[in-house]
Parts: structure tokens; C-alpha cells; sequence
């Protein structure tokens, strides 16, 4: 079994990725989701951009949270980070386990990558359009 996997996010579900990145995770597992620029947020495009901008204005002044991240990449670590326990050792030590990346590292190319990609009947808004509206 191996203890790194590389998951593939082109055209994914955000969501089933994160919960399978959580879950891996979890279990002791390295997880490298690749491609975070072109993950899938499922529904209305204009409803998910309204719901990422409320999330984001709520982080008040400088100092204080929560802070909502722009960037494609973070974006799918705060959404993995939501499916764990952080605030406990276990949660803290699987969410370090985690790394994001927009592309595809020269270290990565030639690994074998799980893809998550599954047929989708409605709209979708990619995770790099949806940080380009923020």
C-alpha cells in the first residue's frame, strides 16, 4: 500500500475530493491533490461566487479570522481542513499531510495519479474562475 497518493482534480467534485483527501489522510496517508485550478464547485455559478464572497467579507479587520484564502490551491486545503478535527492532534497532524498545488510539480509528473472525475449533469464553476470573481 503506498503511503503517498496523488490525486488528479481535473474535473473533480471539490467536495468528494476533499472528504477522500480527509479521509486518507486520516488513515497516515502523504495525499497530493494536483490540479486544484481546474476542480469542479457543482450548482449556480453566480450562487457559489455569492457564497465565497460572504465567507471571505466575514474575516473582519486584519487581525481577526476567519480567514478565507483566494487562491485556487488554498482554497481546496480550507475546504479539506473543514473535513477534519484541526483543533485536536489527530486532525492537526492529517491536515499537515495535505499538500495543494494549481499544477501538475516536475516531481509529480511521471507519478501514477488518482482521478476522482465523474460525469456531472448540472452546472459547475471551476475553482480558478471562482478566485478570478473574488
Amino acid at each position: 500500500m503506498p503511503s503517498q497518493i496523488i490525486i488528479d482534480a481535473t474535473d473533480g467534485i471539490m467536495g468528494r475530493i476533499a472528504s477522500f483527501a480527509a479521509k486518507q489522510s486520516l488513515l497516515g496517508k502523504e495525499v497530493v491533490i494536483v490540479n486544484c485550478n481546474q476542480t469542479l464547485i457543482t450548482g449556480r455559478p453566480r450562487t457559489a461566487i455569492t457564497n465565497y464572497q460572504q465567507k471571505r467579507s466575514r474575516g473582519g479587520s486584519s487581525l481577526k479570522g476567519p480567514h478565507f484564502p483566494k487562491s485556487p490551491e488554498r482554497i481546496m486545503k480550507r475546504t479539506v481542513k473543514g473535513m477534519l478535527s484541526h483543533r485536536q492532534a489527530r486532525g492537526r497532524d492529517a491536515l499537515k499531510r495535505v499538500i495543494c498545488y494549481n499544477k501538475v510539480p516536475a516531481e509529480f509528473e511521471n507519478a501514477e495519479k488518482i482521478s476522482l472525475k465523474r460525469e456531472i449533469k448540472v452546472k459547475a464553476l471551476t475553482l480558478k474562475k471562482l478566485s478570478e470573481e473574488l
